[in-house]
């Protein structure tokens, strides 16, 4: 685990919202929005004065990913772990029914939960897609923000503006992967033969620096909202979208503290590519956590769980 600067040298059923709640206990609870269900998972201290942290999954993920890190913050803070809509235990409507499954969605449903559930600005920890998200509620509602923690950020690059920078022989073939996207039929397959746990364990391995922490459990955690209704649509939804925000767009807007944890082996998004994001303004530390990859808060809480402890306690101080 190293650090170019400070940060590391000093870290050696439905409830009514903001009602005292207790560390030992994780709930498991809903929240209506815009007429949506949307599930989150909420434990903590019930000092009212504590810091409030939510917690912000990735693509194909939910807030159980989080299941191993809740205790932990809960000792010092609030802590809230919320499901996107499209994920998890959330409603997964049809895209465009009323909304679409973009980052401007999904950072508008960070910043009312916030406000509507938390009560109270909040810290907003992301893993992968769910760091994108947490950037876009801190550049919609910097006021709702105390300060972002990035777990290897999504690079997004399969961006439209990022594949321009691609050579010719691999940006020219996405158009008509993209059309072939776009073929329910053949997604529908696809994504049936992907929802298995073999499958599913492959993939994880593979983004995983810890191979070991692959569990069968975690494998059928991730894998119970794939087969909910509308799943399907989700999923094609998001590996079609190639615009929105990328990291280079919201990281020169954020007027909070923010810090960056990277795994030394994240096979989907590189490191070498991600080093450059220490120099924005609003980045104070950029932490590579070696030998972890793509989900380093579930790969190794031990390690990841006091850095952000740390943090949170030192930007609340």
């Amino acid at each position: 685990m190293n650090s170019g600067n400070s940060l590391n040298n000093s870290l050696g059923d439905s409830i009514e919202p903001n009602q005292p709640i207790s560390e030992c206990l994780v709930q498991a609870l809903t929240w209506q929005w815009q007429g949506f269900a949307i599930g989150y998972q909420q434990a903590g201290t019930a000092q009212s004065n504590a810091p409030a942290v939510v917690l912000i999954h990735g693509f194909g993920a939910s807030s159980i990913h989080w299941r191993k890190n809740i205790p932990d913050l809960a000792k010092n803070c609030r802590v809230y772990a919320i499901d996107l809509l499209g994920y998890g235990k959330s409603a997964k409507p049809l895209p465009g029914q009323p909304l679409d499954y973009t980052f401007e969605t999904w950072g508008r449903q960070v910043v009312d939960f916030c406000q509507q559930v938390v009560g109270s600005p909040a810290f907003l920890i992301g893993n992968s897609i769910g760091c994108v998200v947490a950037m876009q509620a801190a550049v919609m509602a910097p006021d709702q923000v105390l300060g972002v923690a990035l777990l290897d950020c999504s690079l997004r690059l399969l961006h439209d503006r990022k594949r321009q920078t691609l050579p010719w022989y691999r940006n020219a073939p996405t158009p008509y992967i993209q059309k072939l996207l776009g073929y329910k039929p053949l997604i529908s397959f696809f994504f049936k033969q992907l929802a298995k746990p073999k499958s599913v364990k492959r993939i994880l391995r593979q983004a995983y620096g810890r191979q070991e922490e692959v569990t069968d459990e975690l494998v059928s955690l991730l894998l119970e909202p794939a087969f909910d209704e509308g799943a399907i649509d989700v999923f094609l939804a998001f590996i079609r979208y190639s615009q929105g925000p990328i990291p280079e767009d919201l990281l020169p807007q954020l007027a909070c503290p923010t810090l960056i944890l990277w795994g030394t082996e994240d096979p989907w998004e590189p490191i070498e590519l991600a080093r450059a994001y220490a120099d924005y303004p609003a980045v104070e530390d950029f932490i590579e956590l070696e030998g972890l990859g793509h989900c380093p808060q579930d790969e190794a809480p031990e390690i990841v769980d006091p850095i952000l402890a740390k943090w949170i306690a030192q930007k609340s101080a």
